[in-house]
Order: C-alpha cells, then structure tokens, then sequence
C-alpha cells in the first residue's frame, strides 16, 4: 500500500504511473516468454454438439464433432500477452490519451482489455474443468464481457468527486459477471464428486475467483472514497497490481498443474 501511495503522490504521478505501466508490461511480457519455453503443448478438445437425426431410432440425437485440439499454452500465454499490449500502448502512443482519461477519472483501455484478457482467463479455466463445447465457451465469454462493459459505463455516467452515485450499472455487471461463475462452479462440482482431483483445480477455482471479486471490490472502494481511495490515481494503481497477480497465478498454477507434463 505504501509503494503505491508513493507512486501517486509523486511530484510527476502521471510520470510515475507511466512507469508503473511499463514495469508492470515487461512483467507480463517476461512470463509469456518464459512459458513458452518452459510449457508443453498439452491439447485439449474444443467441440460441437449439434442434432442429427437418427434412422433407426427415428430422433434427433445430439452428435459431437471435435472442432479443433487446442494447445492450453497459447490461451494462457494470450491473456498476459494483451495486458503487456496494452500496458506498452498507455506507456507509449495513447499515453497522452489515457493521461486525459485519468483525469476525467476514466480508463477505457482497461475495461478493453479486462474485456479481452480475463475473457481468455475464464476460458482456460472452463476448459480445465471440462467445458469443451464452443457454443458453452462463448456464452461464458458474452457474461465476462458484459461485465467489464458495464464497469467501463460505472466511470462514464459517474463523477468519482459527486455524492450521488448510480450504481447500477455496478450491479447490472455484477449479474453479468457471476453468471459464467455460476456455469463454472456446476462444472468444478461434478468435477470433484467421487473423483480424486489434483489441487491445482482446488487453488485456480477458489484463488481466481477471489481475485475477480477484488476487482470489484476495488471500484466500491474508489467510489466510496475510503482511505488512499479517494485518489482515483490509486485505484488505477491497484487495479494494475491486481490485473498482475490474477494473471501470474492463473498461468503458473495451470503450467504447474497441467503445462508442465509431457505430453
């Protein structure tokens, strides 16, 4: 907390956050690379099931197809490598444009690539536990987009300084948000009933969810004005460390659990 109330109340705290984004850029950029030396490329099925019809039974009957076998490796390395993207545009080319942003007490480029990146998340997650039906996929992709859609119009319609603040597009995308949660934790259920599971599938499970609760537990706290909070620079910091540590955990707990095995 100390390091990040150093950064913004710097004498140049724009200059300051600007390096933060790039610090926390090469740390995302780092970790694509070294999984992709380090991981397997493990492959898990992504299929259809759609209804053919049946001649001897006379119905139609769900028939799957398997689409394509996707190596995880590139779904986890994808979603660090948007948030190093994105921290080097900021850093760099839009630098101006997010620095006009901030001070508007918005950031658009994080709800875009939040919209992106934890998207990708999910799925890796969802594939982990057995969600390997394409059209399951994009539905959990829609809610988790929906979600960060909504935390981008929170700082549109709201004034951080105002006392009245419209929360409804907070809870419009925490409805969102929970939804392909909800999809998950049938799917992490039946996982673990009657069967011996690995405890990596315990730790993404409980630890990402946590983390993307933070999230939103973040934004309550700017909007509430409680403590450093009231510098909307500060929530802009922790969202960063927060986007880091739920992106590092995710990657190295599927590459210990399951990247790390030949194939």
């Amino acid at each position: 907390m100390a390091i990040l109330s150093g950064v913004i109340e710097g004498e140049d705290r724009f200059a300051n956050l600007r390096r933060f984004n790039l610090i926390a850029g090469i740390a995302h950029a780092v970790q694509v690379v070294i999984m992709l030396v380090l991981a397997t490329d493990r492959t898990f099925p992504l299929t259809t099931a759609f209804l053919e019809f049946n001649e001897e039974t006379q119905t139609l009957l769900p028939a799957q197809d398997t689409v394509l076998d996707l190596p995880l490796v590139y779904l986890v390395v994808s979603f660090s490598a948007l948030s190093a993207l994105a921290h080097f545009i900021v850093a760099g080319p839009a630098y101006d444009w997010y620095v006009a942003n901030l001070k508007e007490r918005q950031n658009p480029a994080r709800w875009i690539e939040y919209a992106f990146s934890s998207s990708i998340m999910l799925v890796v997650i969802a594939i982990l536990f057995g969600v390997y039906n394409v059209a399951a996929l994009v539905a959990l992709v829609g809610g988790n987009v929906a979600m960060n859609l909504f935390g981008w119009d929170m700082e549109m319609i709201n004034d951080q300084q105002s006392e009245d603040i419209n929360w409804k597009p907070f809870i419009f995308g925490c409805i969102a948000g929970i939804i392909p949660w909800i999809t998950l934790a049938i799917y992490f259920i039946g996982t673990i009933s009657g069967n011996e599971v690995p405890a990596f599938v315990f730790v993404i499970f409980i630890l990402v969810f946590i983390a993307f609760n933070i999230f939103a537990v973040n934004m309550v706290l700017q909007y509430k004005k409680i403590g450093p909070w009231k510098n909307y620079l500060y929530g802009e910091m922790s969202y960063i460390v927060l986007s880091l540590a739920a992106k590092s955990l995710l990657a190295w707990q599927v590459y210990s659990g399951a990247l790390n095995q030949p194939v």
